[in-house]
């Protein structure tokens, strides 16, 4: 077990090393910024890692709070399910009622990575081939979308 303060530490260093890496990938270079996360201009609607111990998640999470708005917009992203799912072979998984640990239910669709831990180190190059790739192509999937959910 880590104490607290270990495992912030390695998780600082998880996050460092994930940039260092994608600051490497042949197609990643040449991005103002790697990521748009937090930055869609869809209210409401963001892209994220979330990382626990043995389960790797890449997402599109829709995060209104009323949970009518939340389900118009899974429902403009279900128009759009066609181009989401594009080079991702059928992996997004469609989770629209999903509780966080705080208790405030959001909509996720992901694609899930289970079995490579956090805590070890060598898992490290696995997780971030993983999480590149696959938030590479939701991320781009979604920019060919984001215009339409905005009206």
């Amino acid at each position: 077990m880590y104490s607290k303060e270990e495992l912030k530490n390695l998780k600082t260093e998880f996050w460092e090393s994930f940039a260092a890496y994608c600051e490497v990938q042949p197609y990643l270079r040449g991005r103002k910024k790697i990521w748009v996360l937090y930055n869609t201009k869809v209210k409401a609607v963001e892209l994220k890692f979330d990382i626990v111990r043995k389960k790797t998640m890449v997402m599109i999470e829709v995060n209104h709070r009323q949970e009518d708005s939340r389900l118009e917009m899974v429902e403009k992203l279900t128009w759009y399910k066609e181009t989401l799912e594009r080079d991702l072979e059928n992996e997004l998984i469609w989770d629209i009622c999903y509780r966080r640990e705080t208790g405030q239910e959001v909509a996720r669709i992901y694609i899930l990575k289970e079995g490579a831990d956090l805590h070890r180190r060598e898992d490290w190059g696995e997780l971030f081939a993983f999480m590149a790739q696959k938030m590479y192509l939701l991320e781009r999937n979604f920019l060919e979308i984001a215009a339409y959910l905005k009206e």
